[in-house]
């Protein structure tokens, strides 16, 4: 079972400076390259980015994006001239070859960002209420991102271990062929990265 801690994650800043991200994980798994302005050798990646002034976001040329504002209330984002209101856990997917940029007219933002390589990966954000109740599964080719509340994570039934461990806010349980299960109080990023579907010649 594998967990990747958020307070651990070294922040790193946007390829235009225009403020910082924290990655969650990346395929291939190459080094991050610090202050790179061309920091684009993978074909997806997930992570969370503090924005805390309007301005420019960087473009991801042959890019499909999706995101998703997981703190603060909203994020004002314009897409080639179209302004679009974003609202807390409301995911939205555009082109990285668009023009965009964002504006805080409530104040700073985090917000979630996947993004996957045109014809190889597509990525899907979804935000579910977890339950004390009844354990989310997080299967092989996803993320399930803690992101408000209290919750712990258990391996899946297929698992030799059997102990839970607790999850504190950003942490991201890694998918598994065991499906890892989560319980708790409070809302939950699932991340979905599924290969791209090829056409037939």
């Amino acid at each position: 079972m594998e967990i990747i801690r958020y307070a651990e994650l070294k922040a790193q800043p946007w390829r235009n400076g225009g403020g910082v991200t924290r990655e969650l994980a990346r395929h291939p798994r190459t080094p991050s390259v610090q202050n790179s302005a061309d920091d684009t050798q993978w074909d997806w990646r997930v992570s969370i980015a503090e924005v805390t002034k309007a301005g420019a976001f960087s473009a991801f040329a042959g890019m499909d994006r999706v995101l998703t504002v997981i703190d603060g209330e909203l994020l004002l984002l314009s897409v080639d001239g179209s302004e679009h209101p974003l609202e807390r856990y409301r995911p939205f997917r555009f082109s990285g070859d668009a023009d965009s940029a964002g504006a805080l007219p409530t104040g700073d933002i985090r917000d979630l960002n996947v993004i996957t390589r045109n014809d190889s990966f597509k990525g899907y954000t979804s935000i579910v209420e977890l339950s004390k109740k009844r354990a989310h599964p997080v299967f092989e080719g996803q993320f399930g991102i803690l992101l408000q509340g209290q919750a712990t994570v258990s391996p899946g039934t297929s698992s030799v271990e059997t102990s839970s461990v607790e999850l504190n806010r950003y942490d991201a349980v890694v998918g598994a062929d065991s499906a890892p299960e989560i319980l708790g109080r409070g809302f939950l990023a699932v991340v979905t990265i599924d290969p791209a579907e090829q056409g037939t010649s």
